[in-house]
């Protein structure tokens, strides 16, 4: 028996409600969901303000909190190669054979397309309410970002103090 394997692409910056939609949609879908940590070389920047390792706690802590059998997905990061011709090759040195990627973002599916992979659309949960540049923007403001990530997510970025990172990541030393 042939196991249906997908692959996710996000950088998970960090994975919210809208994310965790996805995949309980995919799984739908798919025998096996391999989620595939993205830029998971950066860190401490404002728009990646969190290293491969908490995000990859971050989601094994929000599967299990919304009753995603982790033991069905595989949660792998990937860095960038900032050469658009041999990242999915690169990808596929990091990843368990997949049979469809699901994405929207415009690079990926045409990476994936030209590379002979079946590329299928994600559904959109709310996406202008959840996103992750909503946390992090909430997060600046002061505002409640708490209710757009599961609770085990937010739990752990209060304790590594990722909101106060978020905060000094988007200070300037310019006068």
């Amino acid at each position: 028996m042939k196991i249906l394997r997908g692959l996710f692409v996000g950088r998970f910056q960090p994975i919210h409600k809208g994310h965790i939609e996805v995949i309980k949609h995919l799984m739908k879908k798919v025998d096996e969901l391999i989620i595939l940590v993205g830029s998971s070389q950066y860190s401490h920047e404002l728009e990646n303000p969190f290293t491969a390792g908490e995000r990859i706690s971050m989601i094994r802590l929000a599967l299990v909190e919304s009753g995603i059998d982790p033991g069905r997905c595989y949660i792998i990061p990937v860095t960038d190669v900032n050469m658009h011709k041999v990242w999915v090759a690169h990808v596929v040195t990091y990843t368990p054979r997949f049979d469809v990627v699901f994405s929207n973002e415009p690079l990926t599916c045409r990476l994936f397309k030209e590379a002979g992979f079946q590329v299928k659309p994600i559904p959109y949960f709310n996406r202008k309410k959840y996103s992750a540049t909503e946390v992090r923007n909430r997060m600046l403001k002061r505002k409640n970002w708490e209710e757009l990530v599961p609770k085990s997510v937010a739990k752990f970025i209060n304790q590594i103090n990722g909101v106060e990172r978020v905060r000094e990541l988007s200070k300037s030393d310019k006068i």
